[in-house]
């Protein structure tokens, strides 16, 4: 598929990606067979699009907020949803079959589309996304370091993520002010009990999180989270930062419990 010139939207965060290379390996890391479904978010002018058009799969679909852009896809034959995919009914998807997640991502709806997606989309099997380089380390970032935090446990409870690689601004047009990252994710076989409470320990605690927990939790009046860290055998005066996965899943369970 031929990519017309671009009519770029500031209010889209459109920056599209032009470098036939990094589209390549993106693509590729999809690992597509003749059986796939693939989505793709904001396919914009195409450069993913034209190459997964070429690869094998058995549905492709894409999800585009730019009613210009959904217009010139569906035009070319692909199903096109003309949409926010912030919006996006994911659970929808999975009368359909497994699917794989494709998407160049604007910079200001990366976090928490992924967040929704990881959460609400139960039938991806695996997902290939550009972002912006430091929300790709935030999601891959382990305990204990400056870029771990609500994003990461929330995305590595429900995802194994992994930084392929980083793309320079120059691989866009217009140019970036930073560099991006393309992540992969595969989902957790299991999905983690007592999302509601998880979701709401993760907003508490890294809202303060350079407190420790026992007077995040005492402000907060959450004894039986006081308690949980006795329990538990954690330190009361670690910070949310120094906290594992497993940890705040077990603070989620004594808290829905």
């Amino acid at each position: 598929m031929r990519t017309q010139a671009p009519k770029l939207k500031k209010s889209l965060g459109q920056h599209f990606l032009v470098n036939p290379g990094v589209a390549r390996k993106i693509v590729s890391l999809l690992e597509l067979s003749g059986q796939d479904q693939v989505l793709e978010i904001g396919p914009g002018g195409g450069s993913l699009t034209g190459l997964l058009r070429q690869e094998p799969h058995s549905r492709l679909m894409v999800i585009e907020k730019d009613s210009y852009w959904a217009d010139f896809h569906a035009a070319a034959g692909i199903t096109a949803i003309a949409g926010d995919a912030l919006d996006f009914d994911w659970a929808a998807l999975c009368g359909q079959g497994l699917w794989k997640l494709v998407g160049n991502l604007p910079y200001n709806v990366a976090s928490p589309l992924i967040w929704n997606v990881v959460s609400e989309c139960p039938c991806y099997e695996r997902a290939v996304f550009m972002t912006q380089k430091e929300v790709a380390e935030r999601i891959c970032a382990a305990p204990c370091t400056r870029a771990y935090g609500a994003l990461s446990v929330w995305v590595q409870t429900h995802a194994a993520p992994r930084l392929e690689m980083r793309v320079n601004p120059g691989s866009f047009l217009p140019p970036p002010k930073v560099d991006s990252a393309v992540i992969t994710l595969i989902p957790n076989q299991e999905k983690p009990p007592y999302p509601d409470s998880l979701r709401r320990l993760l907003r508490i605690c890294f809202q303060q999180r350079r407190k420790q927990l026992s007077s995040i939790f005492h402000r907060a009046g959450l004894a039986v989270l006081e308690q949980g860290l006795e329990r538990l055998g954690i330190d009361s005066r670690l910070r949310p930062e120094n906290l594992d996965c497993g940890q705040f899943l077990a603070l989620a369970r004594i808290w829905a419990q």
